[in-house]
């Protein structure tokens, strides 16, 4: 089999969800309507964050940056979906296949490190409140947030490349609503075991901060069972509530597609997509607001100031 870095595949067909259209026209509705939410609530976080003072911290400092990121992972699929369903067309180029691909892996990653992040944080708020200040301080947070994204376009590069190296002569229908890299690797006709390995690597480095994220509320857990007063165990709690609905949320979901065989990987997989890459964005602005009186407060604040500003 020639295994040239040129590919007899110009583009790629993206199968949908379900690959039935009545059910496609359902998923079009639905994310016809997640999107909006999912880039306004995420808007209103960072601008509200921005405005109220009070939230210049490195808990906000980070949430604001998750929101960043949410509002891109869920622009690189989505509007290519909805664009192609309103012209009846389920194409993407080959180098726009690896584009989507790049970005998902990328931005899928700088989530997880950022959600990492904020578990250190609150770990060192709770279990060494003395040494808060010292210990997260600003260029801390710029350090983390700023290695989230190099390693994460570092764990990217190599798959994308890897990818664009392989021969897809035959079957181009992508069975997803987007290019992914487990339904593109069955699709190539070349030898992709270092392929597969590599991705099982990248799987690997995904789970590093998942790893940090449960050593860190080990020590929070820890601390808390020490504390005597009950009501300072509920507001250590409240205040890593939110955090632990959305890392459950989102690992809950990446656990479920790719800690598995790729020979295991079908069309039907693609509904365990939408969850972490449409609906979790989504839901983070509502688990963070409603839940945080202080994120609340400053939403409200937000707003009133836009309706005040607002000519008579």
């Amino acid at each position: 089999m020639n295994e040239e870095n040129q590919s007899s595949v110009l583009e790629f067909i993206l199968l949908g969800v379900t690959g039935q259209k009545k059910q496609e026209n359902f998923f079009f509705i639905l994310f016809l309507f997640i999107y909006p939410i999912t880039v306004t609530g995420n808007l209103l976080i960072i601008l509200a964050i921005h405005a109220d003072s009070r939230l210049h911290n490195p808990m906000y400092f980070f949430l604001a940056n998750l929101s960043f990121v949410d509002i891109f992972f869920s622009s690189v699929s989505i509007p290519k979906m909805l664009i192609n369903h309103l012209l009846g067309s389920k194409t993407i180029s080959f180098e726009g296949c690896l584009t989507q691909m790049y970005f998902m892996i990328s931005l899928g990653n700088t989530d997880s490190y950022i959600l990492a992040a904020m578990a250190y944080d609150r770990a060192v708020a709770i279990s060494r409140p003395l040494h808060y200040v010292t210990i997260i301080s600003p260029r801390s947070c710029v350090l983390l947030v700023v290695g989230s994204w190099v390693v994460a376009n570092a764990n990217a590069l190599p798959h994308t490349l890897l990818t664009a190296r392989l021969s897809f002569c035959g079957n181009n229908k992508v069975a997803n609503f987007y290019c992914d890299i487990t339904p593109l690797l069955k699709l190539s006709c070349s030898d992709i075991h270092f392929n597969v390995k590599m991705m099982y690597l990248g799987v690997g480095v995904f789970s590093v901060p998942l790893l940090c994220i449960i050593i860190s509320y080990i020590h929070v857990f820890s601390t808390v069972l020490r504390v005597p007063s009950t009501k300072g165990v509920l507001k250590a709690f409240s205040t890593c509530g939110s955090h632990l609905t959305v890392v459950s949320l989102y690992y809950g979901t990446v656990m479920g597609m790719y800690f598995r065989p790729l020979t295991s990987y079908s069309l039907k997989d693609a509904v365990i997509t939408v969850m972490y890459m449409a609906v979790t964005p989504m839901l983070n602005p509502f688990i963070y607001s409603l839940r945080n009186r202080d994120m609340k407060a400053a939403l409200y604040k937000l707003f009133s100031k836009k309706i005040s500003s607002q000519p008579v």
